[in-house]
């Protein structure tokens, strides 16, 4: 059922892709990333970041999304919950020095303020120097909840007997990102 569901996501996710305006981002190396991006106005509640970044309406944000077609074929040779996670962690952590050269490719990049993406899998994000937030709206909190569901399930073992978490937002500031990423790139 798991390669089913794959298949008709791998058919499905070109024209997604063309919908939302993401773009691909490659490494050095010049392998597409796990991340694509697009630039966003932010439409949330007003939020401070640790580094005392203000994140407020219609700030400009990099919108990241994770390439979860690709991922969840990465995946499927994983064993357990662990190296599902690691698997995660090291492709966000590679693809974040693109991320830095994406936003200095870009004619407004001094208005950009950071980053922003929505998931449910956020365990471990700090240590990769994002913010995690909750999502005040409880609509579009359960609409992001039924979208993001597929993938949770598709690259969980034994979804159903977890409770699904909330989907948060998480942020970095573009300083933080610049500092923690910048020397790799």
């Amino acid at each position: 059922m798991r390669k089913y569901c794959l298949s008709a996501w791998n058919f499905i996710d070109p024209i997604y892709f063309q919908f939302t305006r993401l773009k691909y981002i490659q490494k050095e190396c010049g392998k597409k990333s796990i991340l694509r991006v697009r630039l966003t106005k932010y439409k949330g509640r007003d939020i401070v970041l640790s580094d005392g970044t203000s994140i407020n309406k219609n700030d400009v944000l990099v919108k990241i999304h994770l390439h979860n077609v690709k991922l969840l074929q990465q995946m499927e040779w994983c064993d357990s919950e662990i190296r599902k996670a690691f698997l995660i962690y090291q492709g966000v952590k590679e693809s974040l020095p693109s991320v830095i050269r994406y936003i200095q490719s870009q004619e407004n990049a001094d208005q950009i303020k950071g980053l922003i993406g929505i998931t449910m899998l956020y365990k471990g994000c700090k240590k990769l120097g994002f913010e995690p937030h909750p999502i005040v709206s409880p609509l579009y909190k359960d609409f992001k909840k039924v979208s993001l569901l597929p993938i949770y399930l598709l690259s969980s073992t034994n979804s159903l007997r977890k409770e699904v978490p909330s989907p948060m937002y998480l942020f970095m500031s573009k300083d933080a990102l610049f500092s923690c990423y910048g020397n790799n790139n």
